[in-house]
């Protein structure tokens, strides 16, 4: 039961990006980054993406930082993963 985060190693938008998963529930993770104030706009079905600048913040707070592929697998695990085929409605 945790809220993970992966390297900020995804480019766009001029700086590179992380991401904020839980392993437990939607609802965790959104009191989460609320309580960090990160904006819901940077939610993205099953994930938040947050900014490099941030992500030593969110560590401090509490956000488990993992591999990238611990998260997916870890998300997956959870039964909380949304693929890229549901996201795009197919």
């Amino acid at each position: 039961m945790a809220v993970l985060i992966d390297p900020p190693i995804w480019p766009a938008h001029d700086t590179l990006w992380a991401h904020l998963v839980s392993d437990t529930s939607i609802e965790e993770l959104h009191a989460f980054a609320a309580a960090a104030g990160i904006p819901r706009r940077g939610f993205d079905h099953d994930h938040y993406d947050v900014p490099e600048s941030r992500w030593h913040e969110l560590v401090a707070l509490g956000a488990e930082p993992v591999g990238g592929l611990e998260l997916a697998r870890r998300l997956a695990a959870s039964g909380l993963r949304v693929s890229q085929r549901e996201k795009r409605g197919l």
